[in-house]
């Protein structure tokens, strides 16, 4: 098995992960679950926001499954060209978390509006070494 299908794996197993949180218990605080922002628990309080809150987290995890069933796609039938393209875009698109996500999360960290404190420090680690992980794998393969 190749560095990249290794890398894929990995996401697929942990994206899958975060999608049976998100789904099945979206007010976890484990595994990227969105009860780590306060303002989760105090929107039950507001029923119309506390449904549009979960009409997102359903969202995003309706989209995490796409990325999951395409790259599951392309690893299955792809060229080694169209896999190391998907791993390209998906650097790409997982590096659009420093951009909106980070600056977001960080501010409400630094409001008190998370818990556990510094949750925004762990995001970011994780991000990053998902993208180290992916380019890693991408230069294996093509040295």
């Amino acid at each position: 098995m190749d560095a990249l299908s290794i890398a894929v794996i990995v996401f697929v197993v942990l994206e899958s992960a975060n999608v049976v949180v998100l789904y099945f218990a979206p007010g976890s605080k484990k595994g990227n679950g969105v009860g780590v922002f306060n303002a989760y628990e105090k929107s039950r309080d507001y029923p119309e926001i506390h449904a549009f809150i979960k009409y997102l987290v359903n969202w995003i995890a309706g989209t995490k499954l796409i990325f999951i069933f395409l790259l599951v796609v392309v690893f299955i039938t792809g060229s080694r060209t169209t896999k190391l393209l998907a791993v390209a875009a998906l650097i790409l698109s997982i590096a659009t978390f420093y951009w909106r996500l980070y600056p977001a999360v960080r501010k409400m960290d630094k409001q008190d509006s998370i818990s556990p404190k510094g949750y925004s420090k762990t995001l970011f680690i994780m991000i990053t070494i998902f993208l180290l992980g992916f380019s890693a794998a991408m230069a294996i393969s093509v040295l």
